[in-house]
């Protein structure tokens, strides 16, 4: 072996589930201190994962006042926030330091992440996201036209509208599960619409649900295939819901994602009212550690 490369050590991470090789699977490299961004980016291709993290390792003072650096990139770009590598992260932090709560630094800015251990369940963590911010609401035919749908196919009784809570997601509302399991979005029309439109990804969901404890069913296609579960997309969807009625303020409810491609995911949402706005999104759930390893350069 070359001993003049260097070694990157990461840990790989399903994410939103109790239990292994379900979930959403991420990688944390544990030190990415001395990577380029165009490392950054060339490793987390090579990951081919929906997202890989890097932690930047700061003095103690420094991340007590700003949190732990981290930079998350999918295998195309850099992303502003995710959900399911902020929580795997923060759980992979929390093994490290044992602290009730981890705010890590990201490039949307400060991003706690509150653990709780319930008595013989697995560690539960809780990340709070940005106040939402809500965009436009969308004309159904636009949004039939683009994304693979049929006429009928989207629930009137809510608006098709794009939330951000430090990455926008047009929320579409369709009427069942068996338009879910057939869905085939034509990505590139949907990504030209949405630049227009605003939003960058559409994330479908619905009422009708296969475990009944769910609230929604979701699903989320981008250009690198499916997410089995996408935290930022749900947090956006938590705001959507108590917005509109689906639920309650503060009602911990589960979404499901992942279920179409044998990776079910489970996220835990819930937000809060004040005066006529929604915040305090709260996007939550567990992870387990599946494997270790090293990355040469």
């Amino acid at each position: 072996m070359n001993t003049d490369r260097r070694r990157f050590p990461f840990v790989q991470f399903d994410v939103f589930t109790s239990k292994p090789f379900i979930g959403n699977p991420l990688a944390v490299f544990t030190d990415g201190r001395g990577l380029s961004d165009e490392q950054m980016q060339l490793v987390a291709k090579e990951m081919n994962l929906s997202e890989t993290t890097f932690v930047l390792p700061r003095d103690e003072a420094t991340e007590q006042k700003r949190g732990i650096r981290v930079r998350i990139f999918t295998v195309r770009e850099e992303l502003p926030f995710a959900g399911h590598p902020t929580l795997g992260t923060a759980f992979h932090l929390r093994g490290l330091t044992g602290l009730r709560e981890v705010a890590l630094d990201l490039n949307v800015g400060k991003v706690p992440v509150q653990f709780e251990e319930p008595p013989g369940q697995p560690v539960f963590g809780e990340m709070k996201q940005v106040n939402p911010e809500f965009g436009p609401k969308h004309d159904p035919e636009a949004v039939v036209r683009v994304s693979g749908l049929r006429d009928g196919d989207i629930d009137p009784s809510l608006p098709i509208q794009t939330v951000s809570t430090g990455l926008p997601f047009t929320i579409v509302p369709v009427r069942g599960l068996e338009i879910m399991r057939n869905l085939q979005p034509d990505l590139k029309a949907s990504a030209e619409y949405l630049q227009r439109a605003g939003g960058r990804f559409f994330y479908f969901v619905s009422r009708e649900t296969v475990d009944p404890e769910s609230r929604l069913h979701a699903r989320m296609l981008f250009y690198n295939g499916e997410d089995p579960a996408t935290g930022s997309a749900a947090g956006c969807a938590a705001a959507w819901m108590v917005a509109h009625g689906v639920s309650k303020p503060e009602e911990r409810v589960i979404i499901e994602q992942g279920v179409e491609m044998g990776r079910p995911s489970q996220v835990f949402v819930r937000a809060s009212r004040k005066d006529d706005r929604v915040v305090n999104v709260r996007v939550g759930g567990n992870v387990v550690e599946v494997l270790r390893g090293e990355v040469f350069l």
